[in-house]
């Protein structure tokens, strides 16, 4: 069935709903699971020391925002792989999808980002349009 799983998350409710599922659809396929977080782009303008403490600071909301999400999911029988990658992330899910050959996307229908439409997450619509695989959006 899936033999490679990709999750998205951003801390929302929406996505530890949707981590909970993947977890669990891991646990019945043995497939591979690979969480992703996005963080929005630091400015290369501001300079050091100001740029690494920026990164730095993403990288931790990155990390509280994974472990919530790795609790929820629980252990799976297959692998487990979490990334950090910075920029949009319908663009970070898209490309690491593509790059690592996931055969489902799982992520929440609604995020925490800024800007979002009347039904579906801004984010989401853009998986939607652009995978090339099975997506699977949980409320």
């Amino acid at each position: 069935m899936f033999k490679y799983i990709l999750l998205g998350v951003d801390g929302s409710e929406h996505a530890l709903r949707a981590a909970r599922t993947a977890g669990e659809l891991a646990r019945l396929t043995g497939a591979e699971l690979r969480v992703v977080v996005s963080f929005d782009p630091v400015p290369p303008y501001l300079g050091e020391p100001f740029l690494d403490r920026a990164m730095s600071d993403r990288l931790k909301s990155a990390d509280e925002i994974l472990k919530p999400a790795l609790k929820v999911i629980g252990d799976i029988p297959g692998e487990l792989h979490t990334e950090v990658l910075e920029g949009p992330a319908g663009e970070a899910i898209l490309n690491v999808a593509d790059a690592r050959k996931s055969d489902l996307i799982i992520m929440g229908t609604r995020g925490l980002g800024r800007l979002a439409t009347l039904l579906v997450g801004s984010q989401s619509q853009k998986v939607i349009s652009n995978a090339t695989c099975p997506v699977l959006l949980v409320r």
